[in-house]
């Protein structure tokens, strides 16, 4: 970018700020993985209006554009490999509107995903998706990764609760998709295209999106097993009984652990692993359905069951899984954070295969996530100043993605693919399949200045982890 450039752009963002001093464009040159590169410019903008006209400004002159929320990606989704600006969006956050006639919330892209769960839940609704960040997470950024969460097990992910945006393509045209309906099949889904594109093919100012009831009831079941194959097949056989969770959490021992280390609550150090399942419904269906699933564990070989009768004990069983994440960056200061998905069917072999898979590379592999749906979160820690360290945790994290695919699964169930994963891609696709998706990218974005360096892997790119 020239000075003239950044002289232009301050002319036309009248509501809100431009900056370029280093240590602002510093701020914005990293996320939660990993790299660092530097934007030549950093706009916050409020009005759609501008943020359009700034964006044929950046069509015409070939300056690339990077949406960014609140930037907890794990993928380096919104990181300015390219340089250009960074639009940061998280100022945008003025609309949040629940309609409960219609069973919509209409929000801008800045506004907090907590901020819509309490919302709804004042209204005696719910927003389903509820990915681990979303107290810090703007729904832009779950919007652009198509995040999930615990209860995608039963409700599904972001794209399944979004039935209309506004978008700003890349030649700095408004356009809308959708709309307030429920059924809407007037030409192709654009929506769900957009959903998930992790900014690559327009940037998202507004979203309708569906909500539903809340449950009146909820019921916690937690499991204990001496053996992490056992706990995985006990995850299969409760999904096969006829019960649909909305929430079944696995953690391994190295995250039981570390969380009681961090914390302690009483819970087993011994054990090989431990499920966490809450079942959500009518009183006295959650009740029994509860009972039904503490038989299968037992059956299957679970050490111990309990289950929480009050909301207390409840709340204090999953505040363990929350803590997780903070307790295992305690032991080394480094977390790589995958999210590699299988069929359900496939579990039991993929907890097996993780457990090779540490043992191979002397690494410390953490296992724990959102087992009901097959989304595993393999953690593992490691110190980035060790460079023989990371290379066998770059091995170890190219083994991960190879078994998941091998089963059947992906490399993403949730985290998005940025530049982490961009490397793998082809490896789950296929070379047509790529291709077709970067002809999609082409025909939206011709000039590339849409969150360019993402996705699509450059020529000979490798998963770099040590600098």
């Amino acid at each position: 970018m020239e000075p003239r450039h950044i002289d232009e752009i301050k002319r036309m963002i009248t509501r809100g700020r431009v900056l370029t001093e280093e240590s602002d464009r510093y701020s914005y040159s990293f996320d939660g993985s990993f790299g660092t590169y530097l934007p030549e410019a950093v706009v916050q903008a409020k009005d759609v209006q501008e943020i359009a006209e700034l964006v044929k400004y950046a069509n015409r002159e070939l300056i690339p554009i990077c949406p960014r929320g609140q930037s907890t990606s794990l993928s380096g989704g919104p990181l300015p490999v390219k340089g250009g600006i960074v639009l940061d969006l998280s100022v945008m956050n003025d609309i949040l509107e629940i309609d409960e006639e219609d069973l919509v919330a209409v929000v801008s892209p800045g506004v907090l995903t907590a901020a819509i769960h309490k919302a709804a839940e004042g209204k005696g609704l719910m927003y389903p998706p509820d990915p681990s960040s979303s107290h810090v997470s703007t729904i832009g950024g779950n919007l652009a990764e198509n995040s999930g969460g615990p209860r995608g097990l039963k409700y599904g992910v972001t794209k399944d609760y979004v039935i209309g945006l506004e978008v700003i393509t890349p030649q700095g045209e408004i356009i809308q998709t959708g709309g307030r309906t429920v059924k809407n099949v007037t030409g192709y889904d654009l929506t769900k295209l957009i959903v998930g594109s992790e900014g690559t093919l327009g940037i998202i100012t507004k979203a309708i999106l569906r909500l539903i009831p809340k449950p009146p009831a909820s019921e916690t079941v937690m499991a204990i097993f001496d053996s992490l194959v056992d706990a995985g097949r006990a995850i299969s056989k409760i999904l096969s009984s006829g019960i649909l969770p909305s929430k079944m959490e696995l953690m391994d021992q190295a995250s039981i652990v570390a969380v009681e280390n961090y914390e302690p609550s009483g819970l087993p150090r011994d054990a090989e692993a431990m499920i966490l399942i809450e079942l959500d419904g009518h009183p006295a269906a959650v009740r029994d359905e509860a009972k039904q699933i503490s038989d299968v564990c037992k059956e299957v070989g679970a050490r111990e069951v309990r289950v929480p009768t009050t909301q207390a004990e409840k709340e204090e069983v999953w505040k363990a899984r929350k803590l997780v994440s903070p307790a295992i960056v305690r032991i080394k200061p480094t977390k790589i954070s995958e999210d590699a998905t299988v069929p359900r069917s496939k579990i039991p072999e993929m907890c097996r295969r993780l457990q090779e898979i540490k043992q191979k590379y002397n690494v410390h592999l953490v296992v724990f996530g959102h087992a009901g749906d097959g989304n595993l979160h393999p953690n593992i820690i490691a110190d980035k100043s060790d460079k023989e360290e990371m290379k066998r945790v770059e091995q170890a994290v190219t083994e991960i993605f190879e078994a998941a695919i091998q089963l059947g699964g992906t490399l993403s169930g949730e985290h998005g693919i940025g530049t982490m994963k961009a490397p793998f891609m082809e490896m789950e696709l296929g070379t047509a399949g790529l291709d077709m998706m970067k002809r999609i990218k082409q025909a939206w974005d011709p000039n590339n200045i849409m969150n360019p360096g993402k996705i699509f892997p450059e020529p000979g790119q490798k998963l770099v982890l040590s600098e």
